[in-house]
């Protein structure tokens, strides 16, 4: 599946890091793994040596993103934070008056706030105040810009106010600092939790590989794996690359990369995704791809590259966040100059802005839409089916009609047996077993379906002698010392072998629907005939009902006759169906549904799709399709298998909703919150200090995020 083996070259020209975590950096805008805020640009710096190399090379989408430090980091400075604030906790004014207790003084304790709120602002604070900067460098204002403008105001008051003989905001600042803290760790881990089942993904290949070279079996690291090799696995046992097997049978459970749950049975010739898990049966699997060019490694990246991309709603809910954040800044200056014109105290009033900036941090309206694409992203990859382009999973949700190609998508593309009819006393058995031993010794594609027919009825084969092809007739040869032919109406007529009435009838209504009728006679007696056409695949009927269920019109569109569109769509319910369709006229038919006001979906896997995958709406290949089609493509099913279709309508209603939900209450808690941090009640006593607003932000992000990471529990 080479349609996977691609690298983004978009955005060479910049890096973007994490205003919150250095060391995560990308070569496009996007969401941080760690904690969620978006990425600013900064000067390019060599990457060459960021990504370190291991036994999943090749598989890693996202920067090391040094977890354990990360999050271990802020749990750290929280507790740390949290010791020093007791002390300035204990030695404010306010404690002093609510309690009416003193606290011991010494030499210097007047001092003491000052230099444990100095190591808080320093040590706990620094996070927010270099966020800022890179924010501000990179110039996009947000969450860590209000909160380093806001603990920088506070504490250069409370530096002044010591020394002036003011009101310190010594223990607003700490405590505010240290709830940041606090939040952030709790943000982060649930950031990461839902973001944590792609990279499982990275974690399904075995740590090494037995071969087989020189004729002798070796383990080896998986790093040392080579194309070409031959692979040894084991029943149980993990399939260590990408490759085709060239000897063994066996279950293979591709459950965690398609989404299937039921073990696909794999023989010579067929192919097998690397972390697969093999069944009972010991296969030998010679290695196609390694690395970078693996199906897995392919799966990653592009879910990657989904979430990179941006949504509709996730451009509203930047361009919301931007703008949050000017509000923020100048609702908080007005509500400073206000207080002050008021007459109030300058501590008072630098609370007060303090709290407006807190309370504002858009930190959960800028995680509202990317976190809900990232886990819908990485659940659609584990449901069979990948993402390109954001905006493709959300267009699935309008979908009003859907537009299947026939051949191969529902139908096998390939001719399979689908009626037997006997004359007198011979059963369907008997007629299979005497044309499949006739067409065993044949290569055409009819023959081939005959006896795979045979072979799924387990029906032994008997033995053919004197084999010769009937030019533009059929097949001739002798079995148990009788002549037995196959062939079609041609062979009948040369032998004068007349059909039964009902016989007859049969054979013509099944040539009306597409059918190739091969008959087969024996000692120049007709014994029955045999109805074969491109099957129509199990899938299809389920599929399109579905979808009919869910309201979605279904459509069906073909380059084969009006006899057999009209036989497929009547047997499968189709809605409409567009027969004898030359390859660039599959665009036309999807205007002329767009034409109508419907949203068109278009499922295809050939070259010839392409131009309609593209008019469509939302264009879906066939992972098993040609590459062109994929490229066409917004999404891409792993398997073929149109049951898929309507996962991708579900969950685009499913992310759409969640979406929708995080958005209103990401923004829906400031109506209240900014007027109240502001002090629009302090005449009645109810007053929103800076620590109590850091509760309110912190509360409302991790509401986003334990909201977003509910959609992985839902079932598509």
């Amino acid at each position: 599946m080479t349609y996977l083996n691609r690298n983004n070259q978009s955005g060479q020209d910049k890096v973007y890091a994490c205003p919150m975590h250095s060391e995560i950096k990308r070569d496009r805008p996007g969401m941080c793994p760690e904690c969620g805020m978006n990425l600013v640009p900064e000067k390019k710096k060599n990457l060459k040596n960021h990504d370190a190399r291991d036994k999943h090379a090749g598989h890693s989408v996202v920067m090391p993103a040094r977890r354990s430090r990360g999050i271990g980091g802020f749990f750290r400075k929280f507790w740390i934070s949290l010791i020093l604030t007791i002390p300035v906790v204990l030695y404010a004014d306010v404690v002093e008056k609510i309690f009416k207790w003193s606290p011991p003084e010494f030499p210097g304790s007047e001092y003491l706030q000052l230099a444990f709120g100095s190591i808080v602002f320093f040590y706990g604070g620094w996070v927010f105040l270099a966020g800022a900067r890179r924010e501000i460098k990179g110039r996009l204002p947000g969450m860590m810009t209000l909160i380093g403008i806001a603990v920088s105001a506070a504490y250069f008051w409370s530096v002044y106010a010591v020394f002036a003989g003011a009101e310190a905001l010594f223990w607003e600042l700490t405590t505010l600092i240290t709830i940041m803290l606090l939040g952030h760790w709790l943000e982060m881990r649930a950031v990461s939790g839902a973001q944590g089942a792609l990279k499982e993904l990275s974690k399904l290949l075995p740590d090494t590989a037995e071969i087989i070279r020189d004729g002798k079996t070796e383990i080896i690291p998986l790093s040392e794996l080579r194309e070409n090799d031959i692979a040894l696995v084991k029943p149980g046992t993990k399939i260590p690359a990408d490759g085709t097997i060239v000897d063994g049978d066996s279950d293979v459970d591709e459950s965690m990369v398609t989404g299937e749950s039921k073990p696909v049975s794999k023989k010579q010739g067929n192919a097998v995704i690397a972390g697969t898990i093999n069944g009972d049966g010991a296969l030998k699997i010679r290695v196609a791809n390694i690395g970078e060019k693996t199906f897995l490694a392919g799966v990653m990246r592009l879910v990657a590259e989904a979430q990179a991309s941006k949504s509709r709603l996730q451009t509203l809910s930047d361009r919301a966040a931007f703008y949050l954040t000017v509000i923020a800044v100048a609702g908080g200056l007005v509500t400073l100059t206000a207080w002050l014109a008021a007459g109030a105290e300058i501590g008072f009033a630098v609370a007060r802005l303090v709290a407006v900036l807190v309370i504002a941090c858009p930190h959960a309206l800028g995680l509202a839409v990317p976190l809900v694409a990232s886990i819908s992203t990485t659940k659609a990859a584990q449901n069979g089916f990948l993402v390109k382009q954001r905006l493709a999973l959300e267009a699935a949700r309008t979908i009003d009609a859907v537009l299947f190609d026939k051949t191969g998508t529902l139908t096998n593309g390939e001719f399979g047996v689908v009626e037997i009819w006997s004359v007198g006393r011979y059963s369907k058995d008997e007629i299979i077993e005497l044309a499949a031993s006739l067409d065993a010794l044949s290569a055409h594609p009819i023959a081939k379906a005959v006896v795979a027919e045979a072979k799924k009825r387990e029906i032994p084969l008997k033995e053919v002698k004197k084999f010769e092809t009937l030019k533009g007739k059929g097949v001739r040869a002798f079995i148990d010392e009788g002549e037995v032919m196959a062939g079609g109406p041609a062979l009948l007529k040369s032998m004068n072998v007349g059909i039964p009435g009902e016989l007859s009838e049969r054979a013509r209504d099944a040539g009306k629907k597409g059918q190739t009728v091969v008959f087969v006679i024996k000692d120049r007696t007709l014994l029955g005939a045999l109805a074969l056409a491109d099957v129509i695949r199990e899938e299809s009927r389920e599929a399109i009902k579905t979808l009919k269920a869910m309201g979605v019109r279904v459509s069906m569109i073909t380059g084969d006759s009006e006899d057999v569109a009209k036989w497929v769509a009547s047997e499968l319910g189709i809605d409409e169906y567009f027969a004898r369709v030359l390859p660039h006229q599959k665009s036309e038919k999807v205007k002329a549904l767009q034409s109508r006001g419907l949203k068109v979906a278009m499922v295809g896997d050939g070259i010839n799709d392409a131009p309609a995958l593209t008019q469509a709406d939302l264009g879906i290949a066939i992972g098993a399709g040609t590459n062109v089609a994929i490229e066409s493509a917004g999404i891409i099913l792993v398997k073929n298998d149109p049951r898929d279709i309507a996962k991708i309508i579900r969950l685009s209603r499913m992310t759409y909703s969640k979406m929708i939900q995080n958005l209103f209450w990401a923004t829906g808690y400031n109506i209240i919150a900014l007027p109240l941090a502001a002090g629009a009640l302090a005449f009645k006593g109810i007053i929103l200090g800076p620590a109590i607003a850091a509760v309110f932000m912190s509360t409302s992000t991790i509401i986003v995020a334990i909201n977003a990471m509910l959609l992985r529990r839902r079932k598509i």
